[in-house]
């Protein structure tokens, strides 16, 4: 069971999507091994207006602003 660091709402870890900051890969959806952030799989979660801040928080890095295109489109695959 995890936490979605949008909407706070905990569900098994298989109905979300994990952000991985892999400590020699960098940051990877779905896959690595190091520190995970968890968020649902809908539009809701991840158009949040405390999305982005809540995801470099909880990773401890800064994101680039196209790595969140990359969210939005593997977001649509699981419609």
């Amino acid at each position: 069971m995890r936490r979605c660091i949008s909407c706070r709402v905990v569900q098994d870890r298989l109905k979300l999507l994990r952000f991985t900051n892999d400590f020699e890969l960098g940051l990877m959806i779905n896959k690595g091994i190091g520190r995970s952030a968890y968020v649902c799989k809908t539009k809701k979660c991840s158009k949040d207006s405390k999305f982005k801040k809540n995801l470099q928080k909880a990773l401890k890095l800064t994101i680039d602003p196209k790595f969140y295109e990359i969210i939005d489109m593997e977001i649509q695959n699981y419609k």
